[in-house]
Parts: structure tokens; C-alpha cells; sequence
């Protein structure tokens, strides 16, 4: 469930960030379900729990889980807005890369409309 790439650029906190809310935008984890402890994420990722420790805080900052002294951490109330930012964010820097790395801007928006019109043949948009 909290799948992790190590060979990403994108730090280990920041991808079990985006998988938590990635799972409560797709209605797999719900309001009041217990996340793993962080000790127990970390071994079954085989990472520093510090690493867990870190993405569980920023998530608790932003009020995407919450933690109860002794029994762990839990799902908020799903804010859909602050999580749709957060991807959007992302959503950004990766527009923000390409255009660096010279992607034309018609290819950006030609890929978009290509991955919108796949979705919306599938019934997901």
C-alpha cells in the first residue's frame, strides 16, 4: 500500500506524503482509519524511521492525520481542497522541469488533453 520508489529523486518523507493523500483521495484509507506506526512503516519500507517520523509530521501539520499519545496516528477529516493543492503543487514543479528541460509548451498541453481524453474513455475523470 505505501509503495516507495528508492531510486526517485523525490526524498522518501515526500513520496509517503503524497501516497497518504493519494489513498485518501482515492477512498482507500478513510477518516479515523490507524496508519501504520512509524516504526513499523519504516521496517517494512526498510528506511530510517526518522524518514517516517518526518512525512508523519508534515501530514499532521497540514491536518492529514492526527496522533493520539500512545495510539498512533489516525486520518483526519479528509480536506479535499488542502490535498488537491498539495498535488497541484506538484503538479507544478513537474510543468515548472519540463519547460526547463525544453519541453515545448504545446507538447505540455497536447500530453494533458492526451491523458484527460484516456481518462475520461476509462470513466475516471
Amino acid at each position: 500500500m505505501f509503495d516507495i520508489d528508492l531510486m526517485s529523486r523525490t526524498p522518501i518523507y515526500e513520496q509517503l506524503y503524497k501516497k497518504v493523500v493519494e489513498l485518501i483521495l482515492k477512498g482507500v484509507l478513510h477518516e479515523q482509519d490507524k496508519l501504520p506506526s512509524v516504526r513499523a512503516l519504516a521496517t517494512d519500507l526498510s528506511v530510517n524511521p526518522n524518514t517516517v517520523a518526518k512525512a508523519y509530521s508534515l501530514l499532521e501539520r497540514d491536518k492529514i492525520i492526527y496522533s493520539l499519545a500512545g495510539r498512533g496516528s489516525f486520518v483526519a477529516k479528509p480536506d479535499k481542497l488542502l490535498a488537491q493543492e498539495h498535488i497541484l503543487e506538484s503538479y507544478d514543479s513537474a510543468v515548472i522541469e519540463a519547460l526547463d528541460m525544453g519541453v515545448e509548451r504545446e507538447t505540455l498541453i497536447g500530453r494533458l488533453d492526451n491523458i484527460i481524453e484516456r481518462r475520461s474513455k476509462e470513466g475516471t475523470s
